[in-house]
């Protein structure tokens, strides 16, 4: 099985989805988002194959995705906060040919292994 992480080292969680990946055998991409971030159309694509909105794929413990929300936002306004400071992406993100997930909690990995 071939997947790819959009990967924080410095989160757990993501460094578990990974363990959790090498550990099903898959052959793993692994795409250090903050320093090779996805575009704007790539994430929405993403949220879209996951069955998410922008609005759920921001990260919270960011001050600007608290901002964008008590704005009210839009998913527009959303996508484009994110390709410019990918801070505010929620991580992790795991495609594999069953489908796209954001792994939190750790659990919802195995909905696509």
């Amino acid at each position: 099985m071939d997947a790819t992480i959009y990967h924080n080292p410095n989160c757990s969680t993501s460094r578990n989805a990974l363990a959790r990946l090498r550990e099903a055998g898959a052959n793993v991409t692994v795409i250090e988002y903050l320093k090779t971030p996805p575009t704007r159309d790539e994430l929405a694509r993403l949220y879209a194959r996951a069955g998410l909105t922008p609005r759920e794929g921001l990260r919270m413990k960011e001050a600007r995705a608290k901002e964008l929300v008590a704005e009210g936002a839009p998913d527009a306004t959303i996508l484009d906060a994110m390709a410019a400071a990918p801070i505010l992406i929620e991580r992790p993100i795991v495609v594999t040919e069953k489908g796209v997930r954001l792994v939190r909690p750790l659990e919802k990995i195995e909905e696509i292994l």
